[in-house]
């Protein structure tokens, strides 16, 4: 059975794996299978896309709705990061951070292990698996697993033991190769040739972190993308010198794409000065705001407020897409909203509104196309979170004795299924609820991708505002039982 390396460049665009600027991945992805409609999910931020990488499942699945959200069950007022320290209050409470189980949580089931280790923000670390201290597992080894990360580790004594043997993390800097270096010699002195654990995942916080800063493109961008490919050149390497990469199956993915911010939108101080309460007051509203997108708790059962949010949010011109809960939809709709079940944003933990700002396709000064409005950042510098086709587009590419050499898959895939195919590879067959599928189309001996049916549906509606109408448009694409967001925005001028 091979086992499987997962290596995740945060925020990567498909224009930015060429020859110039990534000479190992671009050699990487002409020899193995090339996904070349690949999706994130809605909101297209990292922590919400790290959960549905280790779920399968999509954000109302797994219950993680954004970098910001509200977890009503631990504080219905507020909205509070996902990071480790809030996360792990989460936890303490006796409320599961996510609500289906991770690739951990099933390998352990089996034997195997998962070990995550990772350079990006301390809750992207800590949602691969929140429960590694209760699966077993120490330094030693265990099928419990383990999460690294230069703040923390899971278990929680593995910290200290990895920095006597291996010394402190490097400061954070731009870019971050330094500690992305530091984590690859724990990965290949320690995690690989050690604990030998049946998936590893690392995850680079490169080229994102450059690119909030400087921009899509920018300089900066350009040598963290060098960088960050360097990193993963010098892996491979290892691999094919330890004898390794004959029965290694490799995954290389980012979590979304980008966009270049054309303006900022501080949506909570918009909503107050519009007349609405604060979250934990009658009609009031509580915002998650989540770069390219964000997303609204109103009080349980209050549709009026609702309503009312809803048609003030379509009033305004940043407002891209707007989708709306079950739970505030009822049987008579949101004149203008669309499910968000069509999203896969539906379950026990959905806003009741989410909206996604309105972008575009116009390059940004170094030629990479998408602008897009923001709740955060500087204009001109990089964001995500929105239903921008270039934000949702994003790579994924694999190679290893599992998979077909030289191949190219047109058919829609998305962040839902690296998990259910990473349990096919390993024999596993507990995926069953999950929202992605196996990427069958991909694997050595399955069907060609031109046998895979699909389709793309195109859902609309409007609203009256008295004097203009707002109209927005979101188009997805299915196969099978899965469904992959294809973009969303608003249409027309009014």
């Amino acid at each position: 059975m091979p086992s499987v390396l997962v290596f995740v460049f945060d925020g990567l665009q498909p224009a930015q794996v060429v020859p110039r600027l990534m000479p190992n991945l671009a050699a990487f992805s002409a020899g193995g299978v090339k996904f070349a409609n690949h999706h994130s999910v809605f909101p297209t931020v990292t922590r919400v896309n790290v959960s549905s990488l280790v779920t399968g499942r999509n954000p109302g699945g797994h219950g993680l709705a954004g970098n910001r959200l509200v977890i009503r069950e631990f504080d219905s007022s507020r909205a509070i990061p996902a990071m480790e320290p809030e996360l792990e209050q989460v936890a303490r409470s006796g409320i599961p951070v996510q609500l289906a189980p991770t690739i951990s949580e099933i390998l352990a089931q089996h034997g195997l292990e998962y070990v995550a280790i990772g350079v990006g923000t301390s809750g992207n670390a800590y949602l691969q698996n929140p429960k590694a201290d209760q699966l077993g597992g120490d330094f030693g080894g265990g099928s419990g697993g383990a999460t690294i990360h230069p703040t923390f580790a899971l278990p929680r004594d593995l910290h200290e033991s990895l920095i006597d043997r291996f010394g402190r993390w490097p400061e954070q800097s731009l870019p971050n190769t330094t500690r992305l270096a530091h984590a690859i010699r724990i990965l290949t002195e320690y995690v690989i040739p050690e604990r030998g654990p049946a998936v590893t995942m690392i995850w680079s916080s490169e080229p994102d972190k450059s690119q909030h800063d400087s921009g899509v493109g920018s300089s900066l961008s350009d040598a963290a993308v060098k960088e960050a490919d360097g990193q993963l050149g010098g892996l491979l390497q290892w691999l094919r010198e330890t004898g390794r990469a004959d029965d290694t199956d490799i995954i290389v993915a980012s979590d979304h794409g980008y966009s270049t911010i054309a303006g900022t939108v501080d949506v909570e101080s918009l909503l107050r000065e519009a007349g609405f309460a604060d979250g934990g007051e009658p009609g009031g509203v509580v915002v998650a705001q989540n770069g390219g997108a964000a997303l609204f708790y109103t009080q349980p059962g209050d549709r009026n407020t609702a309503e009312r949010l809803a048609g003030w949010l379509m009033a305004q011109p940043w407002c891209g897409t707007v989708t709306a809960s079950d739970a505030v939809l009822g049987s008579g709709g949101i004149p203008g909203a669309l499910p968000a079940s069509l999203v896969g944003n539906e379950g026990p933990r959905a806003p009741d509104l989410s909206i996604s700002f309105r972008w575009d396709s116009m390059p940004n000064e170094a030629g990479y196309q998408g602008t897009v409005y923001s709740t955060s950042g500087e204009v001109g510098t990089g964001q995500h979170g929105s239903m921008s086709r270039h934000e949702i587009h994003n790579i994924l590419f694999a190679n290893g004795p599992s998979f077909k050499s030289g191949a190219v898959v047109d058919t829609p895939t998305g962040s839902i299924d690296v998990a259910p195919t990473i349990l096919r590879i390993l024999g596993v067959t507990d995926g069953q609820d999950m929202d992605g599928r196996v990427l069958e189309e991909a694997l050595a001996g399955g069907p060609d991708p031109s046998q895979v049916g699909w389709y793309t549906e195109l859902h609309a509606a409007e609203r009256d505002l008295g004097g203009e109408t707002y109209r927005q448009q979101i188009k997805v694409s299915r196969v099978g039982g899965a469904t992959y967001v294809d973009e969303g925005n608003r249409v027309g001028s009014g």
